[in-house]
């Protein structure tokens, strides 16, 4: 029995896991157990803790849990629990190019992870990694939106009731909008704050003044976007002023001095990690409201210029795209000099070579973010997007993604780079076609030729298909141009001669 508890701590999840999988109810999995062996069977509530990490199961226990999934006593245990999460995150009977979802697993020993110790752990954590609440509590937004898919009902619905479904919004109708929920404007000067990449684009005054800088006047896409920003605040939080100012930001992207120790998470960080999310989807359903700018998207065949016509931004356009598409598999970058991130989202779970926490020294050059990133060319913001199909190596099995990027300024004249893009592969089952031997073709031909290659003729015709299917016009444009291998850390590249990662400070 004491073994069995050392070994344990993943049992209950394991076992959650393996019951859902198979559709059976706690109810009906201790009616099996009763079937096999009535005086060790375990009974609805006991099951329930062993699920929770609340018991552990004796060994004559767990002996009939194994015999009703036909496994083997030891499959339930610490060892082979590790080894399933350590390899790419995949569940039995799950298909391989199905998409990892975060924390496919929950965290065990359950005890360690208790709020009491987290409460204790966190702020030591945040403290000796020099990461300051603001960043944290950003990270924990984002990975909330992750794991709802970008589903959030509540906010479409307030912002259709607002807005009607009306699409495209003039800006004298957004201003309508903001007029009928008790708000007003009043133009502000210039707000830089001493920097030259940094503008205050709008901030909150309760009850209910908007103050924007007069320099939004000659930008109407961002300025929509803006109003529809506070009026989300005044529908969802009663304009009660708790929400951070709207502004555009190069490097740097942290309130906190460069140098200076970063706070602990205080629980105003995530109040306004929280609220910052909430109006800026909302100002995202407003201007486009779900199902009528899913229209659009497949009339347009996403095309970005397209976003023109609504009178709104690339950045809006990007988001909306993984918000409403019924393919769900999407992920969007934000991107600034040398390598920070305003704002992501990862629905396909793509490995992220660089984050909203840290910056690190050696990201693959070979995506197509830092790629335009790097190109200081005098007409950089004024080339067309560029499309790329790229394999992608983390430890695990290949995995295909397609990405459309282009080089922009933010409202403050900063550069950056917005790029949106697909997994491939769930694309690829979804037509019938082998995933695996796809990708795993593609992988191929770009190690032969040393990272870069065409693509082979029969995946080139599916990645058009699936363009066609999806009505993503840049997917296949994307099956006309060479397939690059990437990877999260130059330090692991694949490539039979290793690229160098090191990054370009913005001074260089």
């Amino acid at each position: 029995m004491t073994g069995l508890l050392r070994q344990g701590h993943f049992l209950g999840s394991r076992l959650r896991g393996l019951r859902k999988r198979n559709g059976l109810t706690l109810e009906e999995l201790s009616a099996r157990c009763v079937q096999i062996d009535a005086q060790h069977a375990p009974s609805v509530s006991y099951l329930s803790m062993v699920e929770t990490g609340k018991r552990v199961p004796s060994g004559a226990m767990l002996g009939v849990l194994a015999a009703v999934f036909g496994k083997d006593m030891a499959w339930f245990l610490d060892r082979q629990s590790v080894a399933a999460a350590s390899g790419a995150g995949i569940a039995d009977n799950e298909p391989a190019d199905a998409p990892p979802t975060p924390m496919a697993m929950p965290l065990e020993p359950g005890f360690l992870f208790s709020r009491e110790l987290l409460q204790v752990a966190l702020p030591e954590l945040l403290a000796q990694t020099g990461t300051s609440g603001t960043q944290f509590a950003r990270l924990l937004v984002r990975t909330w939106q992750e794991t709802r898919r970008n589903e959030f009902p509540d906010i479409e619905r307030a912002a259709e009731t607002v807005g009607r479904r009306r699409m495209p919004l003039s800006l004298d109708e957004v201003f309508a909008i903001v007029r009928d929920t008790g708000l007003s404007v009043r133009w502000a000067d210039d707000g830089r704050g001493g920097r030259a990449d940094r503008l205050l684009r709008a901030r909150f005054e309760p009850p209910g003044t908007i103050v924007i800088n007069r320099r939004l006047k000659d930008q109407e896409a961002r300025l929509k976007y803006t109003l529809a920003f506070f009026v989300g605040h005044r529908i969802l939080h009663n304009g009660d002023g708790v929400v951070p100012p709207h502004s555009a930001a190069g490097a740097g992207l942290e309130d906190t001095p460069p140098g200076s120790a970063p706070a602990a998470m205080s629980a105003r960080d995530v109040l306004l990690a929280w609220r910052d999310f909430e109006c800026s989807a909302f100002a995202g359903a407003l201007l486009c409201p779900k199902q009528p700018f899913r229209r659009f998207l497949v009339r347009e065949r996403h095309e970005l210029s397209a976003g023109t016509r609504l009178g709104i931004t690339p950045a809006v356009m990007m988001r909306r795209m993984t918000a409403v598409s019924p393919y769900r598999h999407w992920h969007f970058f934000d991107g600034y000099e040398p390598g920070y991130l305003r704002a992501v989202y990862r629905g396909n779970g793509i490995p992220l070579p660089w984050g909203n926490m840290s910056l690190v020294p050696d990201p693959c050059p070979h995506w197509a973010v830092f790629r335009l990133l790097r190109d200081r060319a005098p007409d950089a913001e004024s080339m067309p997007p560029v499309s790329q199909v790229s394999v992608m190596h983390d430890g695990t099995a290949p995995r295909l993604f397609c990405c459309h990027s282009l080089r922009t300024r933010d409202a403050a004249g900063a550069s950056h780079v917005l790029s949106v893009g697909i997994d491939l592969a769930p694309a690829f089952s979804a037509q019938g076609l082998d995933a695996q031997a796809l990708v795993g073709g593609i992988d191929s031909a770009c190690r032969r030729a040393g990272g870069s290659a065409a693509l082979p003729v029969d995946a080139a015709a599916a990645i058009r298909n699936v363009g066609h299917v999806l009505n993503i016009a840049w997917v296949s444009r994307a099956a006309e141009s060479p397939a690059s291998l990437i990877c999260p850390r130059s330090s692991g590249c694949p490539r039979p001669t290793a690229c160098s990662g090191t990054l370009a400070r913005a001074s260089a």
